[in-house]
């Protein structure tokens, strides 16, 4: 494929889907990642991850909780179902983390780690200020609850009609 072609897929693609939405799928799913990889790999490692989180004075419940968090957030956020609120939890999950975790700022290790959650954090918020978009399961099940309300509407004022004639026929006696 040469680079016109390409081009040219883009620019239909972005005009299909719009760049808006096919950009915020892209952030969601790269946004998401990080919490499903480290919540996976916390449940499938989970009495070793347990303990590590104890020593670092985090006990069991918190530590099902976390998990529970970057699974359902991280797939609430892939997905686009419920993503302004997955993206609150994961936005003041990672907060959270680098104010409580990692604030030895004269390490160079924890230094970028408190700045990797702040970024990650700011990410989620912007996207729970903005929504997921039209590639969503948010968007799609917005326009299916429209459509239901629309039917009903329709059906209300075909009863009512229909009780408007119904009411005036005189049967001939």
């Amino acid at each position: 494929m040469t680079p016109n072609e390409i081009a040219a897929k883009l620019t239909g693609l972005a005009t299909r889907y719009h760049i808006r939405d096919v950009t915020l799928l892209a952030g969601r799913l790269l946004m998401s990642f990080i919490f499903l990889h480290e919540g996976a790999t916390l449940a499938t490692h989970f009495d070793g991850a347990a303990k590590a989180m104890a020593a670092q004075g985090v006990g069991l419940p918190l530590f099902v909780a976390t998990i529970a968090l970057q699974l359902g957030a991280g797939l609430s956020v892939a997905s686009g179902l419920l993503t302004r609120l997955g993206g609150i939890g994961l936005g003041l999950f990672c907060l959270a983390t680098a104010l409580l975790f990692h604030v030895n700022f004269a390490s160079q290790n924890e230094l970028l780690h408190f700045e990797k959650d702040l970024a990650i954090s700011g990410g989620m918020f912007v996207l729970a200020a903005v929504g997921a978009g039209r590639l969503s399961l948010d968007w799609l099940l917005a326009r299916h609850l429209q459509k239901r309300q629309r039917d009903k509407e329709m059906a209300r004022a075909l009863l009512a009609v229909e009780n408007q004639f119904s009411a005036n026929v005189q049967l001939p006696v």
